[in-house]
């Protein structure tokens, strides 16, 4: 029923969402190509300036009408080229393996020099792997860089079969070994879990394509460290609570139709009401924005927010799963987590470099659950473990923006190279 009800409201709002986009071209042609900056029309010339400034509300608000709405297709990483050393270099992106839940996406470069081989292992928590593009962005000049691309559910036919937490990790197996030996892992939020595991099975079965080095950053390792309001919501409800009224059917008209799933408007919902005043002061911002012709400004809000308003649903079974796995039982730090049936044994990483990477201000993993994985991880000689607590940046800082680039990632990079 909610997908249902979400899904009328979405057919019901596009027609108008399109008029206001007509409205909007034909007021900004009729000013003269931009209703931001073009001379107004010689009637509203004559009315005097409040006209103008009227017209340019106007339009502000029709393209915030227009703008209100989410996308369930994944947007581009748009990365065309990158400056390797003192040269432009072209970036082809490349499926270099395609399951049905996602697809292993490599970012090829011509250089002459190998470089580390790095494998992004991206969240799949309602938003498209594209959400680590400034993570890409960053890695691109020095590492040969892959990225785990997870599939909207909805769009994977009942006919693929389930997809839960033992799935996952066997897909970054799967990648791992894809990818070679001699690779490095870094995993961004919940997918450090699953990093994790995948690392402890692989080095339980001496996998030749074992990592050479992981990179955990804000990711819950071990929940009950500084529950945030996020944790205490996934132990305030029994199972069955989350799976009665957050759990969805995929209507008809999609390839996946029938397939049960957490919708990703739903997540995107609830990351938007842990933070309202926020998101409503940068949209009052945006509005202001785009009615004084401030188009940089604008744009980088509105591309913040097309990234953040593609959703893509998860496969009920993967949700429900972790949930129970990661959030209420604990079970990866307790040490009775088991993959495949067998218990997972995190002792088992002895020659695979550990860097754990936390924000100070972070309000949806918080600091120390992270770094719990540096005691986990036990086996570990003192030389191959390293944490950092990067001050002044909250959960998306730990891995985009200016912090990240100019702190966080010179850390990663010699991790990677002195592991590598």
């Amino acid at each position: 029923m909610i997908y249902a009800a979400y899904q009328a409201q979405a057919d019901l709002l596009d027609p108008l969402r399109t008029m206001a986009r007509l409205s909007r071209r034909m007021i900004e042609t009729a000013m003269g190509g931009s209703a931001m900056a073009g001379p107004p029309l010689a009637g509203l010339a004559a009315a005097g300036p409040g006209a103008g400034a009227m017209m340019r509300n106007m339009v502000a608000a029709l393209e915030m009408f227009e703008r209100f709405s989410l996308s369930h297709q994944r947007p581009a990483f748009g990365i065309d080229t990158v400056t390797v050393g003192n040269r432009e270099v072209a970036v082809t992106e490349e499926v270099t393996a395609s399951l049905p839940f996602g697809s292993l996406l490599h970012f090829k470069k011509d250089v002459e020099q190998p470089q580390p081989r790095v494998l992004v292992v991206a969240p799949l928590s309602g938003h498209f792997a594209t959400l680590l593009h400034g993570t890409v962005k960053t890695l691109l000049p020095e590492n040969d860089v892959y990225v785990t691309d997870w599939h909207n559910a909805r769009d994977v036919p009942l006919s693929a079969g389930p997809f839960g937490f033992d799935d996952y990790v066997e897909h970054v197996i799967r990648f791992l070994e894809i990818v070679g030996p001699g690779a490095h892992a870094l995993a961004v939020c919940q997918p450090c879990v699953q990093v994790l595991v995948a690392t402890a099975v692989m080095s339980q079965q001496d996998n030749p394509a074992t990592p050479h080095s992981i990179t955990l950053m804000a990711g819950p390792v071990d929940t009950r460290v500084n529950p945030t309001k996020v944790n205490e919501l996934a132990t305030s409800k029994p199972m069955d609570w989350f799976e009665k009224n957050l759990i969805s059917t995929v209507p008809a008209g999609f390839p996946g139709a029938g397939r049960r799933v957490y919708p990703g408007f739903v997540q995107v919902g609830a990351f938007m009401a842990m933070n309202m005043d926020r998101h409503v002061k940068a949209h009052v911002e945006l509005f202001e924005n785009l009615a004084m012709g401030e188009h940089e400004k604008a744009a980088t809000s509105k591309n913040f927010y097309d990234e953040y308003f593609a959703v893509l649903d998860l496969a009920a079974e993967f949700y429900l799963e972790t949930i129970r796995i990661v959030f209420q039982e604990h079970e990866l730090p307790r040490g009775v987590l088991t993959y495949r049936g067998d218990t997972v044994d995190l002792r088992a990483i002895r020659r695979t470099a550990l860097l754990t990477v936390e924000g100070e201000r972070d309000d949806i993993c918080a600091v120390g659950q992270t770094v719990a994985a540096q005691d986990l991880c036990s086996s570990l000689r003192p030389h191959r473990k390293r944490h950092h607590m990067q001050a002044g940046v909250g959960h998306y800082g730990v891995f985009s923006g200016r912090r990240w680039q100019s702190q966080v990632y010179p850390l990663v990079r010699n991790h990677i190279l002195a592991a590598d």
